[in-house]
């Protein structure tokens, strides 16, 4: 099969497509043909050696960690699914025509969603579902800030708390202020302003999606027992606060809730803007257009 490669950490150029050798499913697994995968910011800070202490790279790799795809074969043992089905799911070594994941970490792609425009959502969908739920606890009754409000992740975050009944407030810049009223939040805070910071009423939690300065000023916010969840570490100064829980977390394989969030694309209840498709001969371009071009414009597609 053909495969886009790393050999070594650096930028996009160090993407080669290059012939691999076809995967083969084992126990458990299935094989599945790659209709599309996306671009996430783990996949750059993998490719750069930002993340290796994280997530170590064993060279030749290949990224990615979205699929969307056809069942091509199962391995021993599974029987729910069948060639020929489409799934979607959140796996490793998405930047590839063929690919072999658990079978257990698959779902299958509903009628009516678009399989191209489904490989956005596995990742994005998993992290933010999660960083609210299981970092920071959000449940109906409660307040919660989610930052990056306007990313994949932060979309997927406040798509989660609002099922959940909590009351969503979507943290953004102050020049996105008009954007971000299309989100389905209660309110919308600018966190880059400080008289706005100033007026939040004390939080039950904070889903955190960007962390930085902004993250040492709301952890103040949160009250006593509150939660304050990130997807990019505790805020600085989180041991002067020691009466709120930090929690840090990563995304991990949730085919139920994955199927759950490409049934509400399919109902029209939740949306992920795509910002572009390119084939996956153009990785590198994909790459230098998501490290640059910042979350809020959208998802970059694979296919």
């Amino acid at each position: 099969m053909q495969a886009v490669c790393i050999h070594r950490y650096g930028g996009p150029e160090e993407f080669v497509l290059e012939e691999v050798p076809d995967p083969v499913p084992g126990e458990g697994e299935i094989l599945v043909r790659l209709l599309a995968t996306s671009v996430n910011p783990i996949d750059y800070k993998m490719r750069s050696g930002a993340a290796k202490e994280r997530f170590p790279v064993q060279f030749p790799a290949i990224l990615g960690r979205d699929l969307s795809g056809i069942v091509e074969s199962i391995g021993p043992g599974v029987t729910q699914f069948k060639p020929g089905e489409k799934v979607l799911a959140l796996a490793w070594h998405t930047y590839a025509e063929l690919v072999t994941v658990k079978a257990d970490d698959v779902t299958h792609l509903p009628d009516g969603v678009d399989p191209v425009a489904a490989a956005a959502l596995p990742l994005v969908s998993l992290t933010g579902d999660q960083l609210v739920r299981r970092a920071a606890k959000v449940h109906a009754g409660k307040t919660v800030l989610v930052t990056g409000a306007l990313g994949s992740v932060g979309r997927a975050a406040i798509h989660s708390a609002r099922k959940a009944g909590a009351t969503v407030l979507a943290g953004v810049r102050k020049t996105q202020i008009e954007q971000a009223l299309g989100l389905n939040a209660n309110d919308v805070v600018a966190l880059d302003d400080e008289n706005a910071l100033k007026k939040l009423p004390p939080l039950d939690a904070v889903a955190d999606t960007i962390g930085g300065e902004i993250a040492t000023k709301l952890i103040a916010k949160v009250k006593n027992s509150g939660m304050y969840g990130s997807v990019v570490g505790p805020p600085k100064n989180a041991q002067q606060f020691p009466a709120v829980t930090v929690a840090a977390m990563m995304a991990v394989p949730d085919p139920s809730k994955v199927r759950e969030f490409a049934d509400d694309v399919r109902d029209g209840k939740f949306r992920l803007p795509i910002r572009t498709e390119l084939p996956l001969t153009e990785t590198a371009e994909a790459h230098r257009m998501a490290e640059h071009g910042g979350g809020s414009q959208g998802k970059i597609l694979l296919f």
